[in-house]
């Protein structure tokens, strides 16, 4: 209620509607629209600029007609390079739908090809942390052709194929230990009797 008391006692209000190819059909990736326009504001004018439903809206009151007009101008020349802006981890995560241990392995692998790396600094604190962002053209050419399902069909079998193998050399290495620890005949005698032996002693020969 109290943003929408905002815009109607503001008598200055523009907006602009965020088209699909910008927030690739994410809100978080409208979010993050929203807050990469709010950085490169001037802080005192930032809040001013609010997002609801892929729709930004900025607002003043009469008195700051210079400053509203010189903003407005800002954020419509930002908005014409939002296209381009590299995609962050949250965003393609909820643009492809997957989860951050399949963008982590994906990424490493090479399905999922880095763009570079950005580095920030978290709110409130001393400390930077670095993470890879994806060109929005290879992002939405994955979602189009529904890479993220073949993806996972290969890494199913993939697993049922590693899970096997290592069935196969713990049952091999439980083999050879058994032979390694099976103790010796106490008459000297090889562990593998001969081939016939025991006819031979039934017949009665030995007796």
């Amino acid at each position: 209620m109290a943003k929408h008391k905002q815009y109607v006692d503001s008598e200055l209000i523009k907006t602009w509607s965020l088209p699909t190819s910008v927030t690739l059909g994410s809100a978080v990736r409208a979010k993050g629209i929203l807050q990469e326009i709010r950085a490169r504001l001037p802080l005192a004018v930032r809040k001013a600029l609010v997002l609801e439903s892929a729709v930004l809206t900025m607002s003043m009151p009469d008195t700051s007609r210079a400053i509203f007009r010189a903003t407005s101008a800002s954020v419509t020349g930002m908005l014409s390079d939002m296209e381009s802006l590299p995609v962050i981890p949250r965003e393609i995560e909820d643009i492809l739908a997957i989860s951050t241990s399949e963008r982590r392995r994906w990424l490493q692998d090479g399905r999922l090809p880095s763009a570079g790396t950005r580095t920030v600094k978290l709110r409130g604190r001393a400390r930077q942390i670095t993470f890879h962002v994806f060109d929005p053209a290879v992002v939405m050419d994955i979602l189009d052709r529904g890479a993220v399902d073949e993806w996972r069909e290969y890494d199913i079998v993939a697993v049922a194929e590693k899970r096997r193998q290592s069935a196969m050399k713990a049952k091999l290495t439980r083999s050879l230990r058994k032979k390694k620890d099976k103790p010796a005949p106490k008459d000297g005698s090889t562990s593998s009797p001969l081939r016939g032996w025991d006819e031979f002693d039934a017949d009665g020969f030995l007796k």
